[in-house]
């Protein structure tokens, strides 16, 4: 997601693509009740069209918002048992075969997380992401172990940062909602300020294929709190999903009319 050698042949490429006007948007949502609201407020449409394999559960919602093409997918539930396919592996999947479909100039991944005390995050707060990287890969092998954690950073927006007055901060992603002592010493190694289940598995798809992402968290749920993490998170899913669709709102309006470069 970071332009390789200035004056390379594909470097150049990059910069011209980066002074194009945006056009189409896709935004990877892992849950429902995170991505309606969006769906809602951006009056986007869910589409049947046969863009995704027959027989896979993943749900795509279309519209035109300003001048903006917007495509927002999920994974959809599991087809057995029927909750949310949330995590690393649903959210690759669904990532790289919309990148395919539909050719987006820009990816956002906007989602729940949960945040740490330690580094200033409260419940409803929005990050902007800096940085992402995994907290449940351990490879103890020289270079396996950096491939392993797949740090990686995100497509540079310091306008937008300013003018939304969003918070910054690195993101840690594994697909256990839960945070044993293993991946807490990954998460403190990550320096995270708040951890999720799909943003570094979304950023490593992008990566492959050249495509500028951006990621929007909102925290549900104090992860060196006092509360169990999943009670809290359930407590707070609707509230801060709201905070959520607002903030993913603004985004795409401060997007609007802009090219990469100008983000």
């Amino acid at each position: 997601m970071v332009p390789h050698g200035e004056g390379s042949e594909e470097a150049m490429v990059v910069q011209d693509e980066n002074r194009k006007p945006i056009s189409s948007i896709l935004i990877v949502i892992a849950m429902q009740t995170e991505a309606m609201p969006v769906v809602n407020k951006l009056q986007l449409k869910e589409e049947l069209d046969p863009v995704f394999p027959k027989g896979v559960p993943w749900v795509r919602y279309h519209g035109i918002y300003k001048d903006l093409h917007i495509n927002l997918v999920r994974p959809g539930k599991d087809l057995t048992l029927g909750v949310d396919s949330v995590g690393t592996i649903s959210a690759s999947l669904v990532t790289y075969a919309a990148i395919q479909a539909l050719q987006p100039d820009l990816i956002i991944n906007a989602g729940t997380a949960g945040g740490f005390k330690v580094k200033g995050a409260c419940i409803s707060d929005v990050f902007l992401v800096s940085d992402v990287a995994f907290h449940d890969r351990r490879i103890p092998i020289p270079v396996f172990d950096l491939y392993g954690v797949g740090l990686r950073q995100c497509f540079s927006t310091p306008n937008l940062l300013k003018e939304l007055n969003l918070k910054s901060g690195k993101l840690s992603t594994g697909d256990s909602l839960d945070m044993s002592p293993q991946d807490e010493a990954s998460i403190v190694a990550n320096d995270a300020t708040v951890k999720d289940m799909e943003g570094a598995a979304v950023a490593y798809v992008a990566d492959l294929f050249k495509v500028p992402a951006i990621f929007i968290k909102a925290v549900t749920d104090i992860v060196d709190g006092d509360k169990p993490t999943a009670e809290e998170f359930l407590q707070n899913l609707a509230a801060v999903t709201a905070a959520l669709d607002l903030a993913v709102a603004q985004v795409v309006d401060f997007i609007s009319g802009k090219c990469l470069s100008e983000l």
